[in-house]
C-alpha cells in the first residue's frame, strides 16, 4: 500500500473514469445514441457538436435533484431532445425515449478497469471506503454491474444532494457520512477541480489518469492505474 494512506481512515472514490469508463468512450453519447443519431451526427462539425453539448449540460446542471430512475430517464429524455434540436438530427419523440432509457437501465455502457475489484478488496481491509460521485439514480445498478457494491459502506451521489463536485456540499455530505474528520480522509477522482474542492476542505487529494485527457500536471499525488494503490511501499 502507498504510504500516504496509512495514516488514513476512509477513502473516497469518484466512479466514471476511476472505476470505470464508457463502453462507447462517451458518457453521454452512448452506443444506442451513435447508432440512432446515424450519418447526420457525423456531418456535425465538433464546434456545433460542443455548443449543443454544453446547452443540454446547462439543464441538467440546472435540475439536478433527481432520485428516481424513471425521472431520469425523464431528464435523459430532454436531453437528448435537446442534443437533437440543437444539431438538426430529427429524432424522433420515440428515438429520444429509446436513447434515454438505454442510457438509464443498460448497463452494457459501463465498463470496470482492470484490477478494480481487487484494489478495493485489498483497501476494504485496512480502510473504510466510500463514493463521491456525479452521477443520477441508476448509479446503484451501475455498481452492482461493475461488481463493487459491496465493498462501500457510503456514497455521496450528486442526484440526491442536487448539486456537482466541486461544491462543498459534496464533500461534506460525504464526510458527515463517514463519521471522521477530514484529514483522515483520501479522495480519488479524474478532475484536478474536483480535487481542489475536496483539498480546500482538508482532505488528501489523488488524481487518477487512467483516462489520457486526465493525465495533467498537478502538484497532486497522480496515479495512473488503481492497482498503484495497493503496491508495496
Amino acid at each position: 500500500m502507498i504510504h500516504q494512506l496509512q495514516d488514513k481512515k476512509v477513502i473516497f472514490f469518484d466512479v466514471g473514469y476511476t472505476l470505470d469508463m464508457p463502453a462507447s468512450g462517451d458518457w453521454m453519447f452512448t452506443s444506442r445514441f451513435l447508432a440512432e443519431a446515424g450519418e447526420t451526427l457525423k456531418k456535425r462539425g465538433n464546434e456545433e457538436i460542443s455548443r449543443a453539448r454544453n446547452a443540454a449540460l446547462s439543464f441538467l446542471s440546472g435540475n439536478h435533484l433527481v432520485t428516481t430512475v424513471d425521472a431520469e430517464i425523464e431528464q435523459f429524455y430532454r436531453y437528448y431532445s435537446m442534443i437533437s434540436d440543437e444539431l438538426d438530427l430529427g429524432l424522433s419523440k420515440e428515438q429520444c425515449r429509446r436513447i434515454a432509457c438505454d442510457r438509464a437501465c443498460n448497463m452494457e455502457n459501463y465498463i470496470p478497469y482492470p484490477g478494480v475489484q481487487e484494489v478495493l478488496e485489498t483497501l476494504g481491509r485496512t480502510h473504510r471506503l466510500g463514493i463521491i460521485s456525479d452521477t443520477w439514480p441508476s448509479i446503484e445498478h451501475q455498481l452492482e454491474y461493475i461488481g463493487v457494491s459491496k465493498y462501500f459502506s457510503f456514497a455521496t451521489f450528486s442526484c440526491y444532494v442536487g448539486v456537482f463536485k466541486p461544491d462543498p456540499r459534496m464533500y461534506l455530505d460525504a464526510l458527515a457520512k463517514s463519521g471522521v474528520s477530514a484529514e483522515e480522509t483520501v479522495f480519488i477522482d479524474d478532475s484536478v477541480a474536483n480535487l481542489d474542492g475536496a483539498a480546500a476542505l482538508g482532505i488528501f487529494p489523488i488524481l487518477i489518469a487512467a483516462n489520457p485527457p486526465a493525465d495533467v500536471e498537478t502538484s497532486y499525488l497522480k496515479i495512473r492505474d488503481l492497482r498503484e494503490l495497493i503496491r508495496n511501499s
